[in-house]
């Protein structure tokens, strides 16, 4: 493929353990590419004072790092093997040690460097290539830290039987988690490894898996997340069998805003809640669980077309960029990448089931309407590539025709204020290019306006705007 763009050329790393490789993957998949970053650097300790004459290799900063709005989500992984003395609590106290409160460490000393030197991080050893994104500032920076400690699942299901995920007890505080002259610990028992430093998430074999390919976006994530750590601060957590059955308990309720929680609608209050051992497997094994499973298969052609876009941008080999840089690029697709799993099931349903109704030799739009106020409004357009036309010529004009429809959409939904665009050839070949385009619509002027107006009497008089088809209409999160 021929490089268009060498200024947006990413080189990333993938990992540099087995561990880490896979740890990269699940990351990936969860937060797309363009939002997960693997072993960065930090360039402390080089030879010169000059950082552009410093030589040397920087020091690994941290194993994963999430950068999405003013959201920074540090992973910390660690791979131990747990002891076999015959003594469970001191064999899972040097566990913890090891695999936990190193790991911890890691986190709060890279947390203290990001938000104190966030222009000093860098994708390479030699620090050559800065991280290509701004760091939110320390006053509004939100910071989950999350430590992927290896090696104890298989020990826990002995001693304990179940899923192997980990216990939750937020009482259990610091070095109250070992063994001590004044106490004992409880194996397999993970609280608050310190408080005053922030909260960190212990993920082991088992919950990683579970909750990285369950809230397989990041906003379902960082919404977990962010709603976990509250309930810990909230001291309204006694206990939880595990972070699965934790994650099954938050995806059973829902609160009067229509979203997930802990805390479940009730006419009482709710001074503390316990989740028992088993709820994780009972809510994967439902009817509606289920079919939600089949009803988003769909969705991941959203994931894909996304990371097709990423994957050309990274790589330099976009067909076209009206803003050729990674951050502006970056600040475009994080309205896709923003949407959850049950809103890219609608999105992708809407544009599958329109490339797979329209003749090939026919031009269609559709209009896809936001669920929620201030979402985006999405148009899709489908125009036949014509073999009299030459290829850079047909771009050009569906590119335009592109950028037309949706100032005329903001004509019709005034009160739209992000509008996106894709556009595609007809028929149901996989051999098809797509263009995308945004629209910011937040600062529209009376002269717009009137432009747009005279743009859709002229495409009508052309006969390229006629009745547009709409897709409206609610999605069940969890279909009948």
């Amino acid at each position: 493929m021929k490089v268009n763009y060498p200024q947006t050329i990413l080189n990333k790393s993938s990992g540099s353990t087995n561990s880490e490789t896979y740890l990269n993957r699940l990351c990936n998949e969860t937060f797309l590419s363009l939002w997960s970053y693997s072993n960065l650097f930090r360039d402390q300790g080089r030879t010169n004072y000059k950082r552009s004459e410093a030589k040397g290799d920087g020091k690994e900063l941290c194993d994963i790092l999430v950068v999405f709005e003013n959201h920074i989500i540090i992973f910390s992984d660690k791979r131990c093997m747990f002891p076999n003395s015959g003594d469970i609590q001191l064999d899972w106290s040097r566990w913890y040690r090891r695999a936990v409160r190193e790991a911890a460490n890691q986190i709060w000393g890279a947390e203290r460097w990001i938000l104190n030197y966030p222009n000093a991080i860098y994708i390479d050893k030699q620090c050559t290539q800065p991280f290509p994104y701004t760091i939110p500032p320390k006053a509004s920076a939100i910071v989950h830290r999350i430590v992927v400690a290896h090696g104890a699942s298989k020990k826990c299901i002995k001693h304990l039987s179940g899923t192997g995920s980990l216990m939750i007890f937020p009482q259990i505080v610091g070095d109250m988690h070992i063994n001590t002259q004044d106490h004992k610990c409880i194996p397999f028992a993970i609280g608050q490894v310190d408080p005053r430093k922030g909260y960190i998430h212990v993920f082991d074999d088992t919950s990683l898996e579970v909750v990285m390919k369950t809230l397989d976006t990041i906003s379902d994530f960082i919404q977990y997340i962010t709603k976990k750590e509250e309930l810990i601060q909230s001291g309204k957590l006694i206990s939880a069998a595990g972070e699965d059955d934790l994650l099954g308990h938050y995806l059973k309720h829902i609160d009067i805003n229509g979203e997930h929680t802990f805390i479940p609608n009730s006419k009482k209050s709710i001074n503390g809640i316990v989740i028992d051992e088993g709820l994780w497997d009972s809510f994967n094994k439902h009817p509606s669980r289920l079919a939600q499973i089949k009803a988003n298969e769909i969705s991941y052609s959203w994931d894909m077309l996304i990371e097709k876009f990423i994957f050309h941008i990274t790589n330099g080999t976009s067909y076209y960029l009206s803003h050729p840089n990674i951050k502006s690029q970056e600040e475009i697709f994080r309205l896709l990448a923003k949407e959850n799993r049950t809103q890219r099931r609608l999105l992708a349903t809407a544009i599958n089931k329109l490339i797979a109704k329209t003749p090939v030799y026919y031009r269609t739009t559709r209009i896809v309407l936001p669920l929620h106020p201030g979402k985006p409004y999405y148009l899709f357009l489908l125009l036949p590539r014509s073999k009299d036309i030459p290829y850079e010529k047909y771009r050009q004009i569906r590119g335009e025709l592109l950028g037309n429809y949706l100032q005329i959409l903001k004509l019709k939904y005034p009160e739209a204020l992000d509008i996106i665009g894709l556009a595609t050839e007809t028929g149901t070949s996989e051999e098809r290019s797509e263009d995308f385009m945004y629209f910011d619509a937040s600062k529209w002027t009376i002269e717009e306006n009137r432009e747009a107006k005279e743009l859709e009497k002229e495409l009508i008089n052309h006969n390229l705007l006629g009745n547009r088809t709409m897709f409206s209409g609610s999605i069940k999160e969890y279909p009948d």
